[in-house]
């Protein structure tokens, strides 16, 4: 009697062993979105578009940007958001580095695979820097260096989320039977698509039409938060998987039965 529930537990135990990584982007997620949210609020109830409440504004714009509510007394709150961000998205790429390498998700199987994979990580390293330096430097007191700064964010997570698509895809076309790929590669490229579209109208009229690109802004902001979610679909893919269980052999083997069954009318494999 006794050995069987030891078994059990340990099963029960390993299924629930991923839940520390997918904790990672949900906790990332909910700190972003809570410091964005709390900072439009705040805005709204100082008096919102009535006329300029920050010094950073401009006299003719009606809409404050992110960066002129953080750099007034809620910049505390906007430091610590951007800085749990930026790490929280960094190790989100670490540990689906790291879950690939150690065999509990799909493996890379080339070597451009993991190219892509550590291009992505230094994309997210580049992206979350920037973050944090953009909030530090604020708008009030350091105009240049914050767009600086806020133009190395946006390009970090834009090379990073087009690195981990491309690297996706390429996994994907091994496991093209494998459903969970395709849908994180295009539900990351639609949403990370949007938010390039976006920002790029963000960097016009951030000169052009102050009041549109603060809108933008926030926005994308809101947006940005989707994208970090992704990744909890992710990591929850190692759910029940074993260290080492998912080894690029025992991938081969795999993927050979699945091409040999197709091939002979075995059936299409269940999901």
């Amino acid at each position: 009697m006794s050995g069987p529930l030891l078994g059990n537990e340990k099963t029960s135990s390993h299924s629930r062993s991923h839940w520390w990584y997918v904790w990672i982007p949900t906790f990332t997620a909910f700190i972003w979105f809570g410091t964005i949210l709390s900072m439009l609020i705040t805005w709204l109830a100082e008096g919102g578009t009535g006329r300029p409440r920050y010094s950073s504004e401009s006299p003719n714009q009606k809409i404050a940007y992110i960066s002129d509510v953080g750099a007034d007394f809620l910049k505390p709150l906007f430091v610590t958001g951007c800085c749990i961000t930026a790490v929280g998205f960094f190790m989100s790429l670490v540990v689906e580095r790291y879950l690939r390498h150690s065999g509990r998700l799909i493996p890379t199987m080339r070597r451009r695979e993991k190219v892509f994979s550590v291009l992505a990580v230094l994309g997210s390293a580049l992206g979350g820097c920037g973050l944090i330096l953009l909030s530090i430097f604020d708008t009030k007191r350091f105009v240049h260096l914050h767009r600086v700064f806020l133009l190395m964010f946006m390009v970090g997570v834009a090379l990073s989320a087009i690195f981990t698509c491309i690297e996706y895809r390429w996994i994907s076309k091994d496991f093209h039977y494998l459903r969970q790929l395709r849908v994180a590669y295009i539900s990351k490229g639609l949403i990370a698509g949007i938010l390039v579209v976006l920002a790029v109208a963000f960097g016009i009229t951030l000169i052009t039409a102050p009041n549109v690109g603060a809108v933008l802004e926030w926005t994308i902001s809101l947006g940005f938060t989707f994208y970090l979610l992704t990744f909890y679909y992710d990591l929850r893919q190692a759910k029940g998987v074993r260290k080492g269980e998912l080894n690029p052999r025992a991938m081969r083997n795999q993927r050979r039965w699945a091409m040999t069954r197709q091939r002979f009318g075995g059936g299409k494999q269940r999901q």
